[in-house]
This record gives C-alpha cells, structure tokens and sequence, in this order.
C-alpha cells in the first residue's frame, strides 16, 4: 500500500475514492494492509456499535489524509464492514 501515492492523488485530483473493509474491536487503530481486489483494510479500536466504528474510520481517515472529518464521507457500507469512502479536498 503506498499512501504517499494516494495523498498525491487527492492533492492533485481533489477528490479520492477508497474501498475499504474494516476489522472493529481491535487493539488499535491502523492500516492493515491490502486485499486482493485493490480494497484497503483498517483495524478499528472501535465496536461496530451506535455508528462508532463509523465515527473512528471517518477520525482516521481525516488524520491520515489532513482532512477535516466533514471531507471524508462513507457513501456505501454503512452497517457493513465493506465500505466506500469519499474524500474531497
């Protein structure tokens, strides 16, 4: 996974599109890698929950790209672990 290439990419772009598939309830949050079909994974040390494990994919993401959380948006996904995510500069 090369994330300097995707900042690149919203940099340039504007706008960014992931496919993401999320791991709640564990330890920390971080990368966990890349699946097969080009989706990212995540671990989330957040319970999938009253939306919380929404809430800290969103934090994170915000963090990793210099967003603010209202420039990260899950479009599809949202009671699923798969998810697809929006960021817009």
């Amino acid at each position: 996974m090369d994330l300097e290439a995707l900042r690149a990419r919203l940099q340039t772009e504007g706008k960014l599109a992931l496919s993401i598939r999320v791991i709640p309830k564990s330890q920390r949050t971080q990368w966990a890698g890349e699946m097969g079909d080009g989706a990212f994974k995540v671990k989330l040390a957040a319970v999938p929950e009253k939306g919380k494990a929404n809430d800290e994919l969103i934090r994170f993401l915000a963090e990793e790209f210099g967003l603010r959380r209202g420039q990260v948006e899950i479009v599809a996904g949202q009671t699923n672990p798969h998810k697809q995510v929006r960021l817009t500069r």
